[in-house]
């Protein structure tokens, strides 16, 4: 055997690089349709079939009725409409793909057709389309027009005072659904109150759930604490179903209480989770999901969590599974099923597959774009790390900007979110101590309201919680309650938002599909139905809207630059002084090397955008020219700010022909006289990263080349940076600021220039 020398001596070193990548982290799975492991076509995925005699489905994708399994028995019984059937299996399935993508064919009549297909015949229609085709049949297939999205709300110490000041975060980003779950089973009640005071600070509307098991989940639900629930699992063999101990009709009877009751539902399915519990039975994620999917709109469910959820991870691992995710959503709306996309649990270590991953959803839009978008950082995320969580939150929001698409968010300052914060732990330490459930000092609620993860809190633990959860339980403490807590300690608005929310689940008003609420009003599928008939239909952001959307932090214009500077200016003064002593003449001395300034250096501008003092930048010039025996002379040019005709114009005033070109922003450039104005000696262009060192010999060379040498270039190394994204904005607003300061024809300027003090 090879040891590791010999090995890496034989080996292109690229690979020690990609080694090191965090995409190396990811599992791959090899295509292995016997053993589940297929996207799309399983070793034994069924034709689609179906027949219909005297108004029943007595064959569906191969089996006749008398070897149904449950889940055929109940998509016969309940999704297949027999009215339908004959026409819809007739189309080819080609054809219905194309349908999907043709916007003269409208939805309303794709969502009929749907109602008389087999899961394999859904399944077989959207294997045709290309991932782009997809992302264009999810936007033209959705429900409801406007977008939205749903955040994760956890913390590892169940920690309720944390759990209210995350949720009101959420509220006041835009997240239209809250979902928490705890580390520790028994804490479901402390945290489904914790969310439930700070879901309802800064505006009322925002759906909050709590997973638990599913019978302490209705009984919370029950006493008013949450107003959605989405744990309810289907799958798509009937052994996985057996194995957690349901079927489709308890699952469905589950789906009718909490509707009953006022309570939003969705049912959860997804790719690979029966190839996580080992009964797959070789087919495909895509039909699996298929199946799941028909049974759910059997159960006149209101909407599904889908897209992997759970088995994402392993989804992304297998060829095309990212692909399969987003056809298995396609079918969701397909159907008429709200769609809370999945784009939750984390597929990838690999940022790159991640951004990759949200982006159809994000140009498309769907009623709830990540089923779970982890508002809180990825160790506190109790449900694992999120595709998104707090780390990645504001560049979600910059992707919005980027695109110019609503991903249900709208990005908030500083000052705003940290009074969120506050009022959220003041408000929810107002319940817990009128209900006499806890009483958290002053220390315990400022820690929380700076802290940006568990790590930083010094408030309950999770034992802590337990002791409230089970005194809230045995109390049987009821919304009403903590509604009454809220209006007595002066929380007025909290508890007029939450009651707003408990009247909404007597009307049912939230029960439409796709619904959400904003500003106080329900819009769903009913009322903001996505009409998508091609280029200016559809939903579209208005001006409003897209200015919220660009409203992120770190935004320049000039004056920010100007300002900015301005701080500078004071300090330069105090270590250079410039003065003009009359107009630039042709130079003489041999050695002699000008240093042309740009408009702005030192007038306008004052540093480098690596933050070098011009003033260092100048002193380090001068000594490196007058150690190689030169000398300098400074000159401004005001015709032009452009780095090589400052260079090319400071090289033709210059005694020996060589210049040297000086913009604001620290771009250099050494010239000769005879050069045409691109062809320079030596350019500095990654000012950024340019240090003083390199000025310095910059100043050295220059004056070599004046002395008939040709000494070694200076590179300026770059290890890559992303320069670009790091700098541009700002070098294009300090370029606009120079340019300004032009002027045509304009004589270059004599300086004198005073150092007044040391600038290292």
């Amino acid at each position: 055997m090879e040891d590791d020398a010999s090995r890496g001596a034989n080996r292109w070193r690229r690979f020690d690089d990609w080694d090191n990548r965090p995409l190396r982290l990811d599992n791959f799975a090899l295509e292995d349709p016997a053993n589940g492991f297929s996207a799309m076509n399983g070793a034994r995925d069924p034709a689609p079939s179906a027949t219909v005699d005297g108004g029943r489905i007595t064959v569906l994708d191969g089996v006749p009725e008398d070897e149904f399994d449950m889940i055929d028995l109940f998509i016969a019984r309940h999704h297949l409409d027999p009215a339908m059937v004959e026409e819809a299996m007739a189309i080819p399935s080609i054809e219905v793909a194309r349908m999907l993508v043709d916007v003269n064919v409208p939805r309303n009549r794709l969502v009929q057709l749907s109602r008389g297909m087999t899961p394999a015949k859904l399944a077989e229609v959207v294997a045709h389309l290309n991932s782009m085709e997809i992302a264009f049949a999810y936007s033209k297939m959705r429900a409801r027009a406007t977008p939205g999205n749903q955040a994760h709300v956890t913390n590892a110490k169940d920690d309720p005072l944390q759990l209210a000041a995350d949720a009101a975060v959420a509220v006041a980003l835009g997240f239209d659904e809250i979902e928490t779950t705890m580390r520790v089973a028994r804490n479901s009640w402390s945290n489904a109150l914790a969310c439930c005071v700070g879901s309802v600070v800064g505006r009322a509307g925002t759906l909050f759930q709590c997973s638990s098991e599913e019978a302490e989940e209705l009984q919370i639900g029950m006493a008013g604490f949450t107003s959605y629930a989405e744990t309810v699992s289907v799958y798509g063999t009937e052994k996985s179903f057996i194995d957690g101990d349901d079927t489709p009709w308890s699952k469905a009877f589950l789906a009718a209480a909490y509707a009953s009751r006022g309570i939003k539902m969705r049912c959860t399915s997804g790719a690979a989770a029966e190839l996580l519990m080992g009964y797959h039975e070789a087919k495909s994620l895509l039909y699996l999901e298929a199946r799941c999917l028909c049974m759910q709109r059997a159960m006149g469910a209101q909407g599904t969590q889908n897209g992997g959820i759970d088995g994402a991870p392993l989804a992304a691992s297998i060829p095309g599974g990212v692909r399969e995710l987003m056809a298995e959503n396609l079918i969701a709306v397909w159907l008429d099923l709200e769609c809370a996309s999945g784009n939750d649990a984390r597929s990838s270590e690999s940022e790159i597959r991640i951004g990759a991953k949200i982006l159809p959803f994000l140009i498309a839009g769907s009623d709830l774009i990540c089923s779970g978008f982890g508002s809180i950082l990825k160790y506190d995320n109790s449900f694992n790390p999120s595709s998104f969580n707090g780390e990645e939150l504001e560049d979600y929001l910059v992707l919005q900007r980027d695109f110019e698409a609503d991903g249900g968010l709208t990005p908030q300052g500083e000052d705003a979110l940290l009074a969120t914060r506050k009022r959220a732990v003041e408000a929810l330490s107002a319940v817990l101590e009128e209900l006499k459930l806890a009483e958290p000092d002053e220390d315990m609620k400022q820690s929380v309201v700076v802290a940006s993860g568990s790590d930083q809190t010094r408030s309950f633990s999770a034992g802590h919680a337990t002791r409230i959860s089970s005194s809230i339980a045995t109390r049987q403490i009821s919304v009403l309650d903590v509604i009454r807590a809220l209006n007595k300690r002066g929380f007025r608005e909290e508890a007029e938002n939450l009651l707003f929310l408990v009247k909404l689940r007597l009307s049912g008003d939230y029960l439409q599909t796709s619904a959400v609420i904003r500003n106080n009003r329900v819009i769903s599928a009913i009322n903001d139905p996505n009409r998508y008939d091609g280029p200016g239909t559809g939903y579209r952001l208005t001006e409003a809207r897209r200015k919220e959307i660009a409203n992120i932090r770190g935004v320049l214009d000039q004056g920010e630059v100007l300002r900015t500077e301005a701080t500078f200016q004071r300090v330069e003064e105090g270590r250079i002084r410039y003065r003009s002593i009359g107009p630039a003449q042709q130079g003489a001395i041999a050695r002699e090397v000008v240093v042309g300034l740009s408009p702005g250096f030192g007038s306008k501008l004052f540093r480098t955008t690596a933050g070098h003092p011009l003033s260092a930048v100048l002193m380090d010039i001068r000594a490196g020219i007058e150690e190689a025996g030169g000398t300098a002379r400074f000159v401004r040019f005001l015709h032009t700010a452009d780095t090589s005709f400052l260079g090319l114009s400071a090289a033709r005033l210059s005694g020996s022909g060589i210049g040297i070109g000086l913009q604001a922003k620290g771009t250099a450039v050494i010239h000769r006289k005879d050069r045409l104005p691109h062809n320079n000696l030596e350019l500095f262009s990654n000012a950024p990263i340019t240090k003083l060192e390199h000025y310095r010999g910059l100043g050295r060379n220059a004056a070599l080349y004046a002395s008939g040498a040709e000494p070694e270039p200076i590179v300026v190394p770059t290890r890559g940076e992303a320069l670009g994204a790091r700098h541009h904005a700002r070098v294009a607003l300090i370029y606009a600021i120079e340019t300004g300061l032009v002027r045509d024809g304009a004589e270059p300027e004599e300086l004198a220039v005073d150092f007044l003090r040391d600038n290292q």
